[in-house]
């Protein structure tokens, strides 16, 4: 029986050190945060200046990058998101051309509807437009995305 304990908590213990020894050092071990850093205030990392995450085909890691923000500001239209995704876009910044299409599309489907219907992103042209934005961004076509962004811009 003593052999038995003994055995058990060896091997418990060797499980807490190799979980242990998969987390960065110094993160806290319940939220996952490098020390003095509170989850969802602030920038955290890793950052990017890329275009990353948006579909499976792009996507590298389990852990999206924070992506710059976007030359708007917090409090813009989808028009003035989509004009920042443009300039980005056309300065070769994918990592902010993402962010401005992601904020576009959020302005986009702030709406009043039924409760029962509040998963359905409705059939908005805009919102389908920017998402093939989105989704020519993702696959590496700047230039579809362009065209995608121009038409959002001219509905």
């Amino acid at each position: 029986m003593r052999s038995l304990m003994f055995a058990s908590a060896t091997l418990l213990g060797m499980s807490a050190a190799i979980a242990l020894a998969q987390a960065p050092a110094g993160l806290d071990p319940a939220t996952g945060a490098r020390p003095g850093h509170e989850p969802g205030v602030g920038v955290s990392l890793p950052l990017s200046n890329n275009a990353s995450n948006m579909t499976p085909n792009d996507t590298r890691s389990v852990i999206a990058p924070t992506l710059p923000p976007s030359a708007a500001g917090p409090n813009a239209t989808p028009q003035d998101y989509l004009r920042a995704a443009r300039a980005s876009l056309a300065a070769g910044q994918t990592g902010a051309t993402q962010q401005s299409l992601e904020m576009a599309e959020t302005r986009a489907l702030d709406r009043a509807v039924p409760v029962d219907q509040t998963d359905d992103p409705g059939t908005n042209r805009l919102i389908a437009t920017i998402r093939n934005a989105r989704d020519a961004l993702a696959a590496g076509d700047t230039q579809h995305t362009m065209q995608m962004i121009d038409q959002a811009l001219s509905s």
